[in-house]
């Protein structure tokens, strides 16, 4: 499973990564665009490792309030959907 994410990851867009959040009704300015890009490229095996160790609460000041507040129920909904897989 490693294997397959890490490969996913390698050729992650920010395209990719606009379009997931367009089709979860998550309008990233460019700075949150940026900003999830580059977090997510840098932490994504760590987050794969322990996903508790994310604390979301940290990042608030990176996104508009409804953004922070749709990524959050986002991520609960892929951690409840996924989670048993990591």
């Amino acid at each position: 499973m490693y294997n397959l994410v890490k490969r996913y990851m390698d050729n992650l867009t920010k395209e990719q990564v606009m379009n997931f959040a367009q089709k979860n009704q998550i309008f990233l300015s460019q700075e949150e665009l940026d900003f999830t890009y580059t977090f997510v490229k840098k932490n994504w095996e760590m987050i794969f490792r322990n996903p508790n160790l994310l604390k979301l609460e940290r990042y608030k000041d990176k996104f508009s309030e409804e953004n922070f507040i749709k990524i959050q129920k986002l991520f609960v909904l892929y951690y409840q959907k996924y989670g048993h897989l990591l």
